[in-house]
């Protein structure tokens, strides 16, 4: 679902809060950093509301017991612009901190300043980095089930993965596909029971255990993918048309990394407040080092960034 979005022209050269990212950390910052009576601009390239988009149903968020992933993420939005929150529909190419300049740098070259910068830029899915697996990306190798599961319809699919997104993955393909095969590495999955639940009752969802994808095999699309037990060694073959690839993400903090302080993994270290090593350049949601990265979580660290930003920097 799109979301309309400001017309560049409208757009201020300086605002009191910017926010590089549109997910739910971004959302719950601007409302809070709107009700102190600041100016905020959410700068995102694709979607307000992240990750939301892609996820077929939200049952976790206080106050929404089912909702679509959607629809949540549409609300977050509007309450932030019924507030008076600024979004622009571009990518931020760079990160300015000079002296006391706080700035991005926009793709079609725009300088927009900022009293304070907030990165909520989120992460990207994790690849599995076998053979096969470049060469057939959008040839039946995705990332995205909510994207790309209509197109296999009737077919038999795999999702590599035993998480919270695995499963997830799996529910909504189970609604489309003839068959969805769940590979995992482990000898049991990772999500919560109340998933893992709903997925040992769909008829049509098998599962691998103690299992590993080695390969992707196809020409013009895939044809199969070879799976190896990871306790016996012994390899098998499975003939599907597509594969869902849900093990983990990578933080978006390239933008950041030679300014703030990241752990080994690339997340932005923060602390209580979402503050960064460098004054007035916080970190919120998924991209920053957390032990719990959920709905609530996110929008828990845009209000606390924005309430220490109001009290300290304003």
């Amino acid at each position: 679902m799109l979301f309309e979005f400001r017309y560049l022209e409208e757009i201020k050269d300086q605002y009191d809060v910017l926010i590089a990212g549109g997910g739910p950390a971004a959302l719950g910052a601007a409302v809070y950093s709107r009700r102190a009576g600041l100016s905020v601009l959410i700068v995102e390239k694709v979607l307000e509301g992240g990750q939301l988009n892609f996820t077929t149903y939200v049952d976790n968020y206080l106050g929404f017991p089912n909702i679509e992933g959607t629809e949540l993420a549409k609300r977050m939005k509007e309450h932030a612009e019924s507030l008076g929150t600024h979004f622009l529909n571009a990518s931020v190419e760079k990160i300015i901190v000079e002296g006391e300049t706080r700035a991005v740098v926009l793709d079609d070259g725009r300088t927009i300043e900022a009293k304070v910068l907030m990165i909520a830029t989120g992460t990207d899915p994790k690849k599995l980095n076998v053979p096969g697996e470049s060469e057939l990306i959008g040839k039946g190798v995705s990332y995205c089930a909510t994207c790309d599961g209509y197109f296999f319809k009737e077919k038999d699919v795999v999702v590599v993965g035993g998480g919270d997104t695995a499963i997830n993955d799996a529910l909504y393909l189970s609604k489309i596909a003839r068959s969805v095969t769940v590979i995992h590495r482990r000898d049991k999955l990772r999500a919560v029971k109340i998933l893992q639940d709903k997925a040992f009752q769909r008829p049509n969802i098998k599962f691998l255990f103690d299992s590993v994808v080695e390969r992707f095999v196809g020409e013009k699309k895939l044809e199969k993918v070879i799976v190896r037990n990871v306790k016996t060694n012994q390899t098998s073959e499975l003939h599907v048309e597509g594969v869902f690839i849900a093990i983990g993400s990578i933080p978006r903090s390239d933008l950041v990394k030679d300014i703030v302080e990241l752990d080994e993994n690339g997340y932005i270290i923060t602390n209580e407040w979402m503050e960064t090593n460098v004054p007035r350049l916080y970190a919120i949601g998924d991209v920053r080092k957390k032990n719990v990265r959920q709905i609530v979580t996110a929008v828990a660290d845009g209000a606390i960034a924005s309430v220490h930003a109001a009290e300290n920097y304003f």
